[in-house]
């Protein structure tokens, strides 16, 4: 039950408290019609939901809030490690289609990744810089700095996760659990 994934993995992503999240998924025999059936559903209240890798038997799925991604896309600093990192382009599809190909094609894993996740800019850069090691906290991502905001963060995405996870157990469906994107 692939909403049920994205309640375990998305809830902040559907509370609008985080741009994105991600997780594998198996591939089963239901999937592609439950994948098209969900991404239909949430795209009505501003939420996009993609593969961004996929083998035989697993796709790495990626929910996001396209309009904070396309916000975030638009950061000087965060078009310099993007730019750093080989893209190109710096709206939402091309962006995606780069970390795509990043995804599949390097030998390790694209820790710019971070920026499509919604953490912290100043983390992302200090993941990358002290190769995941010296941070100060580790929760949702490695914390580099401002570690008391991540610290909060991280426990507001726990407890929207329980309450979602609650919720939905008691029969509340997916559409209702999805905040509606915020007027243009």
């Amino acid at each position: 039950m692939l909403d049920r994934a994205i309640i375990d993995h998305a809830s902040p992503t559907l509370a609008r408290l985080k741009l994105g999240n991600l997780f594998n998924y198996p591939r089963n025999a239901d999937f592609d019609a439950e994948f098209a059936d969900l991404r239909a559903l949430l795209g009505k209240k501003g939420v996009a939901l993609t593969v961004l890798r996929e083998t035989r038997d697993r796709a790495l799925l990626y929910i996001y809030r396209a309009d904070e991604l396309k916000k975030a896309l638009r950061g000087d600093a965060v078009r310099r490690l993007l730019k750093s990192c080989g893209y190109t382009r710096f709206d939402v599809d091309g962006a995606l289609e780069a970390l795509k190909l990043r995804l599949n094609d390097a030998e390790v894993f694209p820790h710019e990744i971070g920026v499509f996740l919604g953490y912290p800019l100043e983390d992302v850069l200090g993941f990358i810089e002290n190769g995941g090691r010296n941070c100060l906290a580790c929760g949702c991502w490695k914390v580099y700095a401002n570690e008391c905001a991540a610290l909060k963060a991280f426990k507001r995405y726990e407890k929207c996760k329980s309450v979602y996870q609650r919720l939905f157990a008691s029969g509340c469906p997916l559409s209702r659990l999805t905040v509606a994107a915020r007027p243009a």
